[in-house]
Protein backbone atom coordinates (compact mmCIF):
# COMPACT_ATOMS: atom_id res chain seq x y z
CA UNK A 1 0.00 0.00 0.00
CA UNK A 2 1.23 3.50 -0.73
CA UNK A 3 1.83 6.17 1.94
CA UNK A 4 -1.81 7.86 2.97
CA UNK A 5 -2.00 11.52 1.83
CA UNK A 6 -0.97 12.78 5.09
CA UNK A 7 2.17 10.74 5.29
CA UNK A 8 3.00 11.21 1.64
CA UNK A 9 2.68 15.12 2.79
CA UNK A 10 4.61 14.87 5.48
CA UNK A 11 7.21 12.84 3.66
CA UNK A 12 7.24 16.02 0.71
CA UNK A 13 7.82 18.20 3.71
CA UNK A 14 10.59 16.61 5.03
CA UNK A 15 12.53 16.09 1.46
CA UNK A 16 11.78 19.74 1.34
CA UNK A 17 13.69 20.39 4.67
CA UNK A 18 16.32 18.03 4.20
CA UNK A 19 16.94 19.61 0.63
CA UNK A 20 17.45 22.88 2.13
CA UNK A 21 19.88 21.40 4.76
CA UNK A 22 18.07 21.17 7.31
CA UNK A 23 18.39 17.46 9.09
CA UNK A 24 15.43 17.57 11.01
CA UNK A 25 14.09 16.79 7.22
CA UNK A 26 15.58 13.24 7.44
CA UNK A 27 14.62 12.40 11.08
CA UNK A 28 10.78 12.88 9.89
CA UNK A 29 11.30 10.55 7.18
CA UNK A 30 13.62 7.90 8.97
CA UNK A 31 10.76 7.81 11.63
CA UNK A 32 8.13 7.29 9.16
CA UNK A 33 9.92 4.90 7.09
CA UNK A 34 12.44 3.04 9.45
CA UNK A 35 11.02 0.12 10.64
CA UNK A 36 9.12 -1.32 7.45
CA UNK A 37 12.88 -0.47 5.70
CA UNK A 38 14.84 -2.56 7.92
CA UNK A 39 12.64 -5.43 8.03
CA UNK A 40 12.60 -5.62 4.44
CA UNK A 41 16.71 -5.34 4.61
CA UNK A 42 16.19 -8.36 7.02
CA UNK A 43 14.29 -10.55 5.24
CA UNK A 44 16.03 -9.65 1.47
CA UNK A 45 20.02 -9.85 3.30
CA UNK A 46 18.72 -12.74 5.86
CA UNK A 47 21.54 -11.57 8.51
CA UNK A 48 20.62 -9.16 11.22
CA UNK A 49 24.10 -7.17 11.37
CA UNK A 50 24.55 -6.79 7.44
CA UNK A 51 20.80 -5.85 7.22
CA UNK A 52 21.57 -2.88 10.11
CA UNK A 53 24.62 -1.73 7.55
CA UNK A 54 22.71 -1.77 4.63
CA UNK A 55 19.91 0.24 6.52
CA UNK A 56 22.56 2.62 7.41
CA UNK A 57 24.10 3.04 4.02
CA UNK A 58 20.75 3.40 2.17
CA UNK A 59 20.14 6.31 4.62
CA UNK A 60 23.26 8.17 4.00
CA UNK A 61 22.80 7.71 0.01
CA UNK A 62 19.07 9.22 0.17
CA UNK A 63 20.40 12.12 2.08
CA UNK A 64 23.19 12.44 -0.15
CA UNK A 65 21.10 12.26 -3.13
CA UNK A 66 17.88 13.75 -2.18
CA UNK A 67 18.29 16.19 -4.96
CA UNK A 68 17.90 13.94 -7.36
CA UNK A 69 14.43 12.52 -5.98
CA UNK A 70 11.54 13.83 -7.54
CA UNK A 71 8.97 15.40 -5.83
CA UNK A 72 6.21 14.58 -7.69
CA UNK A 73 6.86 10.74 -6.41
CA UNK A 74 6.34 9.22 -3.39
CA UNK A 75 9.33 8.84 -1.46
CA UNK A 76 8.94 5.22 0.16
CA UNK A 77 9.37 3.83 -2.77
CA UNK A 78 12.26 5.75 -4.27
CA UNK A 79 13.78 5.06 -0.89
CA UNK A 80 13.05 1.08 -1.41
CA UNK A 81 14.65 1.29 -4.60
CA UNK A 82 18.08 2.47 -3.37
CA UNK A 83 17.70 -0.26 -0.43
CA UNK A 84 16.97 -2.95 -2.97
CA UNK A 85 20.26 -1.86 -5.13
CA UNK A 86 22.48 -1.36 -2.29
CA UNK A 87 21.56 -5.15 -0.86
CA UNK A 88 21.61 -6.65 -4.15
CA UNK A 89 25.60 -5.35 -4.49
CA UNK A 90 25.87 -6.82 -1.03
CA UNK A 91 24.48 -9.97 -2.05
CA UNK A 92 26.81 -10.08 -5.50
CA UNK A 93 30.05 -9.22 -3.18
CA UNK A 94 29.34 -11.48 -0.24
CA UNK A 95 27.53 -14.54 -1.80
CA UNK A 96 27.36 -16.05 1.42
CA UNK A 97 28.11 -19.88 2.44
CA UNK A 98 24.53 -20.08 4.03
CA UNK A 99 21.91 -17.78 5.12
CA UNK A 100 21.34 -17.35 9.33
CA UNK A 101 17.72 -17.66 10.05
CA UNK A 102 16.09 -14.89 10.67
CA UNK A 103 14.88 -14.57 14.70
CA UNK A 104 11.10 -15.82 14.76
CA UNK A 105 8.95 -12.94 16.82
CA UNK A 106 8.43 -13.95 20.35
CA UNK A 107 5.23 -16.01 21.50
CA UNK A 108 2.93 -13.47 22.93
CA UNK A 109 0.97 -15.24 25.53
CA UNK A 110 3.04 -16.81 28.34
CA UNK A 111 0.20 -18.76 29.67
CA UNK A 112 -0.66 -20.73 26.72
CA UNK A 113 -0.55 -24.59 26.66
CA UNK A 114 3.34 -25.79 26.73
CA UNK A 115 2.94 -28.11 24.11
CA UNK A 116 0.94 -25.45 22.28
CA UNK A 117 3.23 -22.71 22.17
CA UNK A 118 6.50 -25.47 21.32
CA UNK A 119 3.95 -26.32 18.12
CA UNK A 120 3.94 -22.83 17.47
CA UNK A 121 7.78 -22.01 17.86
CA UNK A 122 8.28 -25.13 15.95
CA UNK A 123 6.09 -23.97 12.86
CA UNK A 124 7.58 -20.64 12.77
CA UNK A 125 11.05 -21.94 13.00
CA UNK A 126 10.69 -24.03 10.04
CA UNK A 127 9.00 -20.85 7.94
CA UNK A 128 11.95 -19.03 8.84
CA UNK A 129 14.68 -21.20 7.56
CA UNK A 130 12.52 -22.18 4.78
CA UNK A 131 12.15 -18.84 4.27
CA UNK A 132 16.22 -17.98 4.92
CA UNK A 133 17.11 -21.07 2.22
CA UNK A 134 15.27 -19.06 -0.88
CA UNK A 135 17.20 -17.33 -3.10
CA UNK A 136 17.03 -13.35 -2.04
CA UNK A 137 15.25 -12.13 -4.82
CA UNK A 138 12.09 -14.85 -3.81
CA UNK A 139 12.64 -13.21 -0.54
CA UNK A 140 12.34 -9.75 -1.70
CA UNK A 141 9.06 -10.86 -3.60
CA UNK A 142 7.73 -12.56 -0.43
CA UNK A 143 8.34 -9.87 2.00
CA UNK A 144 7.38 -7.00 -0.44
CA UNK A 145 4.16 -8.80 -1.06
CA UNK A 146 3.10 -9.54 2.55
CA UNK A 147 5.60 -7.87 5.06
CA UNK A 148 4.61 -4.40 3.12
CA UNK A 149 1.22 -5.86 2.26
CA UNK A 150 1.48 -4.50 -1.34
CA UNK A 151 -1.45 -5.10 -4.07
CA UNK A 152 0.22 -6.55 -7.18
CA UNK A 153 -0.09 -3.63 -9.12
CA UNK A 154 2.08 -2.15 -6.54
CA UNK A 155 4.49 -5.03 -5.97
CA UNK A 156 5.12 -5.03 -10.20
CA UNK A 157 6.22 -0.91 -9.80
CA UNK A 158 8.41 -1.40 -6.70
CA UNK A 159 10.14 -4.05 -8.51
CA UNK A 160 10.00 -2.64 -11.78
CA UNK A 161 8.20 -5.06 -13.88
CA UNK A 162 5.11 -4.90 -15.66
CA UNK A 163 2.41 -7.13 -13.51
CA UNK A 164 2.61 -10.10 -14.80
CA UNK A 165 6.03 -10.55 -14.36
CA UNK A 166 5.35 -9.71 -10.91
CA UNK A 167 2.31 -12.26 -10.58
CA UNK A 168 5.10 -15.16 -11.97
CA UNK A 169 7.70 -14.17 -9.94
CA UNK A 170 5.57 -14.41 -6.80
CA UNK A 171 3.94 -17.44 -7.95
CA UNK A 172 7.18 -19.07 -8.34
CA UNK A 173 8.53 -17.43 -5.11
CA UNK A 174 5.34 -18.98 -3.53
CA UNK A 175 6.14 -22.79 -5.30
CA UNK A 176 9.79 -22.50 -3.90
CA UNK A 177 8.72 -21.81 -0.33
CA UNK A 178 5.72 -24.38 -0.26
CA UNK A 179 8.08 -27.23 -1.51
CA UNK A 180 10.64 -26.28 1.11
CA UNK A 181 8.31 -26.29 3.70
CA UNK A 182 6.59 -29.72 2.77
CA UNK A 183 10.43 -31.15 2.28
CA UNK A 184 10.65 -30.62 6.51
CA UNK A 185 7.39 -31.45 7.45
CA UNK A 186 4.22 -33.17 5.43
CA UNK A 187 1.26 -31.09 4.23
CA UNK A 188 -0.77 -32.62 6.99
CA UNK A 189 1.56 -30.70 9.47
CA UNK A 190 0.68 -27.37 8.00
CA UNK A 191 -2.90 -27.62 8.68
Amino acid sequence: MGPEPEAGRADREDVGRLRRGDTSGLAGLLERHQDRLFRYLLRLLGDKAVAEDVFQQTWVRAAERIDRFDPGRQFGPWLFAIARNLALDHLRRARPQSLDEVDAPALASAEADPLSLAAVRQRRERVAGSLAALGPLDREVLSRRFDEDLTLPELAHALRVPLPTAKARLYRALMRLRDRLLAVAPAEDWR
